[in-house]
């Protein structure tokens, strides 16, 4: 809608998991090492997670799209199943016939086909999104299918993907063999402002245009003080940003702006489950969301730590002054010894006065 207005060539903001607009934070290129090095590596079990619009699903997209060679892969993305439905949709994404068949025979046409794939030098793999939804049980009969085997190694790699839940499901004592197998283990993290910025731009860039917009002083704080670094968040906040500066044919956002943006979204308790409390002075006892005191937290400390390299840097400063009035000094006592014998005998009251002057500590820092 806005696209001809900006000069873009697509839309910057879509929630699309699209991987040409994929931007590797540190947290997001660290998983992808993880991830492509556990698939070349046939390392066994992966796990990834990470809150709910971290770009999980980009990340897979863009992994699968490298195009690894040899290796033939089913994904599911449904999980609310029971273990039968599970195990169809794992046959069937493997192009194999699923109607009519019991559990034991998926089972077992599961295995002849991993048996007939890895004699044909090829390596399957099943990648699970949105594993947060199994069940327990449902988990365990997933590790069993990493028991599909033959004398050479394992004919089955899995990659679990989910959100943090995942972890606590996980955790639980009767899945400990599965813990056990996972040799791989990433998590994404929320973006840094720092990151979110480059995050916005990037995408403004891939759509077409880096400069489109231009985002006023205290804009883009407030952004990441409401998407809390989360991408999928961002997308949904500058998606409206760019739709109303459209609406007020302006290439600026403004703090205002973005409040009222914010406002009409009721964006607090649509996405997060609660409303911003008002203005208060920071602490627990006036009511601040937990991530706002986090952030609080973070700025004291970086102020202290700033606080504290501005003491050092005074007090090796002063030691150097010291230093330096104290060569000073010294030299000027010996040039007053110089005259003071040049000029009067010892004990005359022009080398008493010198003396008294020089020598005596009437030339010194704080005198």
């Amino acid at each position: 809608m806005y696209e001809a207005f900006f000069k873009l060539r697509k839309k910057p903001f879509e929630l699309v998991p699209d991987p040409d607009f994929i931007y590797l934070s540190r947290s997001h290129k660290k998983a992808l090492t993880y991830l492509n090095y556990g698939i070349r590596e046939r390392v066994g079990f992966i796990l990834l997670t990470g809150e709910v619009g971290a770009g999980k699903t980009t990340i897979i997209r863009e992994l699968l799209g490298t195009g690894y060679e040899r290796v033939v892969v089913s994904k599911v993305f449904n999980t609310r199943v029971n273990s039968e439905q599970l195990l169809a949709m794992i046959n069937d994404d493997f192009g194999l016939e699923v109607s009519g068949r019991d559990k034991i025979t998926l089972l077992r046409e599961l295995n002849d086909f991993l048996l007939e794939q890895f004699g044909a030098g090829n390596f399957p793999m099943l990648v699970v999104d949105e594993a947060q939804n199994l069940s327990a049980e449902l988990l365990e009969e997933i590790r069993m299918l990493s028991n599909l085997e033959c004398a050479q190694g394992k004919l089955l790699q899995i990659l679990l993907v989910g959100q943090p839940e995942l972890r606590d499901t996980l955790d639980t004592p009767g899945l400990r063999q599965l813990r056990q197998r996972i040799s791989i283990n990433c998590h994404l993290k929320a973006l840094s402002q720092e990151e979110m910025e480059e995050y916005i731009l990037h995408r403004l860039e891939v759509a077409g245009n880096r400069s489109a917009v231009t985002f006023a002083p205290g804009t883009l704080a407030l952004v990441y003080q409401y998407s809390r670094g989360i991408p999928r968040l961002v997308n949904v906040i500058c998606d409206f940003l760019m739709l109303a500066a459209f609406a007020e044919e302006s290439f600026v956002v403004t703090p205002e702006l973005t409040r009222e943006v914010l406002g009409d979204l009721d964006f607090e308790t649509h996405f997060w489950g609660r409303s911003l409390p008002p203005a208060s002075p920071a602490g627990p006892e006036h009511g601040v969301p937990d991530h706002e005191a986090e952030l609080l937290r973070q700025t004291l400390n970086e102020v202290t730590a700033t606080l504290s390299l501005l003491r050092q840097d005074f007090n090796a400063h002063a030691a150097r002054i010291d230093a330096e009035v104290a060569d000073v000094r010294g030299q000027v006592c010996g040039l007053a010894e110089e005259l003071a014998g040049g000029h009067a005998d010892k004990g005359t009251p022009e080398r008493s006065f010198m003396q008294r002057l020089l020598l005596g500590g009437g030339i010194g820092r704080g005198r």
